[in-house]
């Protein structure tokens, strides 16, 4: 399996599934979520309430999945990562569940190029560093157990890019 690293707009890349860092309302939001929503159309709102009227919307570490509506990719993973309270109520473990939750699903619905943007880090304020360190350390994890193509981590800012590029590259 192909991991790498890319600087750009998660909307725009053209793989079988985003992955969409979504609240647990599953209605949209800011950040990657609100873009998502946005550039993607109504269907994957209609897709989300569907989801909500049968189980009531997605729990921190869960992940569903959706349409991908006008967005070049198939499937839209959404998954819910944890609010960083420094550490003190397991977000590491909630932020690995985000991702192999994520990856189960993709599985499961035959995809086999997904991608990534840097869970938590934005409104929810979860430390980049150890974040891209949750992230690579599950994906690689994951890999050496199930069979995708590709999985790529799309930054939208160079910090999180620098990280994860020290991470992926074999004398980082």
């Amino acid at each position: 399996m192909e991991i790498e690293v890319i600087k750009g707009d998660i909307t725009e890349i053209q793989v079988d599934a985003i992955v969409n860092a979504a609240n647990t309302s599953l209605l949209g939001g800011g950040g990657v979520d609100g873009a998502i929503h946005r550039k993607g159309g109504p269907s994957i709102l209609e897709a989300c309430y569907a989801i909500r009227n049968k189980q009531g919307g997605c729990d921190v570490g869960e992940a569903v999945i959706t349409t991908a509506g006008k967005l070049p990719a198939k499937y839209v993973i959404h998954t819910v990562g944890p609010v960083w309270n420094h550490g003190n109520n397991d977000e590491d473990l909630l932020l690995e569940s985000c991702y192999k939750q994520s990856l189960a699903l993709a599985v499961a619905n035959g995809v086999k190029t997904i991608a990534f943007p840097n869970i938590s880090t934005g409104i929810y304020r979860y430390p980049k560093d150890k974040a891209a360190v949750v992230a690579v350390s599950t994906v690689q994890a994951f890999s050496e157990k199930e069979k995708l193509d590709r999985v790529i981590f799309v930054c939208f800012d160079d910090e999180n890019y620098a990280l994860y590029n020290r991470l992926l590259t074999p004398e980082g």
